[in-house]
């Protein structure tokens, strides 16, 4: 896909845009210190996010109903503080440390890279993040999104293609702008060829392009292509 014709970007937030395994520890840390409790917060945080998958997993094969992932977490929480004999919390705290998902710091060149690519093309998120997580955590690392689209609008968490190919109308938008604008190129080729001279070779030109293009279109390459660049649209890079 040409630069010019992509108009939106979609980004993974997770490890992408965010540092989740520094900020986890920081949280737990103060949290630890306050409580005064001794604990391998870097050990607790890699258990945690171990449990993702795991856990939207449940979701994917339908083996349970749609869950947001504030829940996910949190039931991942409740087994790791038991795991890790962690005692003393008020529901409060608990429902404090759960959030610190809420609260990750951006990579130092995240917001910079955000904001110059802002200037340009349209930014959202492509995260298995639900909407109030991400915009949280949006507001309190500064992140420039224009839309959170992800796994809570398609009701389906990543990585199937389910949440990209259904979390806005605005993807196949983009596509649809991508393909017309190889076709305005094609046309604009046609239109400054020496041969539309004359009324006879414009009409045979014109023909000549139609069929050719009605074939690219029919041909498994360009099937195959326009798959890709949907997909593409609809999540990476567009």
């Amino acid at each position: 896909m040409a630069i010019m014709n992509v108009k939106a970007l979609t980004f993974d937030v997770f490890g992408t845009v965010v540092d989740w395994r520094s900020s986890l520890i920081r949280e737990g840390e103060a949290l630890g210190k306050a409580k005064r409790l001794s604990v391998d917060w870097a050990k607790f945080a890699d258990a945690w996010r171990g449990l993702y998958q795991p856990a939207m997993d449940e979701v994917r094969s339908g083996r349970r109903p749609w869950t947001k992932l504030d829940d996910l977490h949190r039931e991942s929480l409740d087994k790791l503080l038991a795991q890790f004999g962690i005692k003393g919390f008020t529901e409060a705290e608990i429902d404090h440390l759960n959030r610190a998902w809420h609260r990750l710091d951006p990579w130092p060149d995240s917001v910079p890279g955000l904001t110059r690519l802002k200037r340009k093309f349209v930014l959202a998120t492509l995260s298995n993040g639900n909407v109030a997580l991400i915009v949280n955590m949006a507001k309190y690392g500064g992140l420039p999104w224009d839309a959170v689209l992800g796994a809570e609008v398609a009701r389906h968490y990543k990585s199937p293609p389910t949440t990209a190919t259904s979390a806005t109308p605005a993807r196949s938008a983009c596509a649809r702008r991508s393909c017309r604008g190889r076709t305005s190129t094609a046309r604009a080729r046609t239109a400054t060829s020496p041969r539309r001279a004359s009324g006879t070779s414009s009409r045979r030109t014109s023909r000549t392009w139609r069929r050719s293009w009605a074939a690219e279109r029919s041909s498994p390459w360009r099937r195959s292509r326009s798959r890709s660049i949907s997909r593409r649209a609809a999540g990476w890079p567009c």
